[in-house]
């Protein structure tokens, strides 16, 4: 019995460096191996077996066949019969391969005619659905002119029937003065290696009319045996100009009142402020009043009612002859007149809009008025800035509504500078705070009958490094305009109280209480309560010892939430002042819901009581005093100026007083030095 495993060693030495398979030495050995006892256990079958499964093994080298026929003869007892049958059953094996072989190539083939094919007809039902269902018109036509099709497009466009195009030249369909030049381009393409040209070209209609038209020539070049041909698509410029000059205007005007927008109106200050505009101008701003409030009430609707009785208005005022309008926002609308004869035609102008407006807009059963702030600039025109000019406008109009609303205003430019440094001044105010420019002084109030120290009031002062020391009503009412008072507010009464406090820890029971205004933004603040207890705590100042004072218009300002607050920081300890009461109308209703702890008088009811003051102012100020006694609380003075002041006030029940005659604002310093010496 002979082992396998030598033979197999012997014939993979011999073959493998013919073969074209990737086998490593330990597989090649264990597959010759089973090739080897095929061979010594079998006859001429099992050898012709061992010849095909060596091709389907891949080994298909004739040499490999050679030395395997070689190595067999020297090393394994086979017979004759059995070598030829090998060599027979490898012969089979390599035509059975070669036949497989080209039957997939020539399957490969048909596969990949039959894609081309079906891409080919793809491609044409991908045109054919561009052609039909193209808005632009399409002409295929011949090198000669001829024409072989036109979608349903172009027949649309130039009004004519298929039977009558296809007895036509392309010609036909161009301009008669656009032929030459189209009929040379056309030739140029043909003749160059480009595939396509664009031009702008004229077309006619059944009827003769001329469109202009852009057409997209397109050479195509099927095949050497098929001719070339022409694909033109044609667009109708006219149609796209319609178009851009609506979208153009549509841009330009506003769509619910058919006025200009404010895009256009900007175009026509440019060219009114420019070098060939007018000698002078007159922009006129008008803003609907309320007009967020007619929308909440009675629906958008209703809105743009009052927007068209605006428009009507404007337009049935300032002709087309005399001004220029257009709407410029949500609830504006600006008048640009050219030349104006002078301000004061212009005023008149604006009157006879306004009068227009007093006759109420019904809705259903409500007859709602319409009133509007407007704003008159008047300057010359040329070498002006446009934008500047509308800032001015927008300001003015801001002056009308602060002043009452339903009026005009005219532009006044040491207003407008004056308004402009207080803003400035304003939104300057967290990085003066960052620096350590403001600091807080002190007016003290004293008694009117001993001379002692009532109270402390706290002023905020602004060390400005430009323009010196500035005084509390140059920045404050501004900066409750932008927000700004609330922080700078929480900071003087956080500085405040922890002066008071270090006095309270020296003078115990004689500390004078400390008084800081409460301004109505900060009564607007949902924290209020819980910001002032943070700075009791934080500062260890009683409650009791600190008071606020509210401007007399302020307890009509406030919602019930809000004289809810001041309730709660009354019940616990802290006073409250009415102050700056000046003989107006105070608000009884709203002051009997507010615990007051004193009232302050200022102002004419104080000077009313100086030597020589008007008898009527006299008797006006004594009358008011002797009605504020009813109320049964401390009254005090502010701004007394003369001994006569403070003596009228004393005999008239005032408890205590502050003000030039009694002593000027002071610092920390010096009111440390004050009460505790």
């Amino acid at each position: 019995m002979v082992d396998s495993r030598e033979p197999a060693v012997a014939w993979a030495a011999a073959i493998s460096n013919t073969l074209v398979a990737n086998f490593t030495r330990e597989k090649l050995e264990q597959l010759l191996g089973g090739y080897v006892e095929q061979l010594l256990s079998g006859g001429v079958d099992e050898a012709r077996q061992v010849g095909r499964s060596m091709v389907e093994h891949d080994f298909i080298s004739s040499a490999t066949l050679e030395q395997t026929l070689a190595c067999l003869g020297e090393h394994i007892p086979v017979t004759q019969p059995q070598l030829a049958a090998l060599a027979a059953g490898y012969a089979e094996g390599l035509r059975d391969r070669t036949l497989d072989q080209q039957e997939l190539s020539r399957t490969a083939a048909i596969n990949t005619m039959r894609r081309a094919e079906s891409a080919v007809r793809a491609s044409e039902a991908k045109f054919r659905a561009i052609f039909e269902s193209s808005a632009f018109g399409i002409v295929v036509s011949g090198l000669k002119g001829e024409i072989i099709d036109v979608n349903e497009a172009l027949l649309a466009m130039l009004d004519y029937q298929h039977d009558e195009v296809r007895k036509m030249s392309g010609r036909d369909l161009v301009h008669p003065d656009d032929r030459p030049a189209l009929r040379e381009m056309t030739k140029q393409l043909i003749a160059s290696d480009f595939d396509n040209i664009r031009v702008e070209k004229r077309m006619l209609r059944s009827d003769g009319e001329t469109i202009q038209t852009h057409m997209a020539i397109s050479l195509v070049r099927e095949g050497d045996d098929a001719p070339p041909y022409l694909v033109t698509m044609i667009e109708n410029m006219n149609e796209m100009r319609a178009l851009q000059t609506q979208l153009v205007r549509q841009s330009l005007n506003d769509m619910q009142t058919g006025l200009p927008n404010r895009a256009q109106f900007l175009g026509w200050l440019e060219g009114a402020t420019g070098s060939k505009g007018p000698d002078a101008l007159a922009l006129v701003q008008v803003d609907i009043d309320g007009f967020r409030g007619v929308n909440d009430a009675f629906g958008h609707e209703a809105g743009n009612r009052v927007l068209m009785h605006v428009a009507t208005h404007l337009r049935a005022v300032f002709s087309e002859e005399i001004a220029k309008i257009a709407r410029i926002g949500e609830d504006e609308f600006g008048v640009l007149i050219k030349d104006p004869q002078d301000v004061r035609s212009v005023v008149a102008l604006v009157e006879d809009f306004t009068a227009r407006l007093e006759e109420p807009i019904w809705f259903g059963g409500h007859g709602v008025g319409v009133t509007t702030s407007v704003g008159v600039v008047a300057r010359a025109a040329r070498g002006g800035d446009a934008a500047d000019l509308l800032r001015a406008a927008d300001v003015t109009v801001g002056w009308a509504k602060r002043d009452g609303k339903a009026q005009w205003a005219l532009y006044d430019r040491e207003r407008d500078v004056h308004d402009k440094e207080r803003y400035a001044l304003a939104a300057s105010i967290p990085g003066a705070l960052e620096e350590g420019q403001f600091r807080v002084d002190y007016v003290p109030a004293y008694s009117l009958t001993d001379g002692s120290v009532l109270a402390l009031e706290a002023k905020i002062v602004w060390d400005h490094p430009e323009r010196g020391v500035l005084c509390p009503d140059t920045f404050l009412d501004q900066s409750s305009n932008n927000g700004m008072i609330v922080r700078l507010v929480h900071w003087a009464l956080d500085d405040a109280c922890r002066h008071a406090s270090d006095w309270h820890q020296a003078l115990g029971e004689r500390m004078p209480a400390l008084s800081i205004d409460l301004p109505p933004r900060l009564c607007q603040e949902p924290e209020l309560v819980a910001e002032v207890a943070r700075v009791l705590d934080r500062t260890g100042l009683p409650a009791s010892l600190l008071r606020f004072e509210l401007h007399e218009h302020l307890p009509a300002l406030l919602n019930d939430d809000q004289l809810e607050e001041l309730t709660i920081l009354a019940e616990r300890g802290v006073g409250l002042v009415l102050d700056q009461v000046n003989g107006g109308n105070v608000g009884v209703d709203r002051l009997r819901r507010l615990p007051l702890t004193g009232v302050k008088f200022t102002g004419s009811v104080v000077h009313g009581l100086d030597e020589g003051a008007n008898r009527v102012e006299e008797s006006a100020s004594v009358t008011l005093l002797t009605w504020a006694s009813i109320l049964r609380l401390p009254l005090y003075a502010e701004d007394v100026r003369t001994e006569a002041e403070a003596a009228r006030l004393t005999e008239l029940g005032v408890t205590g007083g502050q003000g030039a005659h009694f002593s000027p604002p002071l610092s920390a310093a010096e009111v440390s030095a004050l009460l505790l010496s």
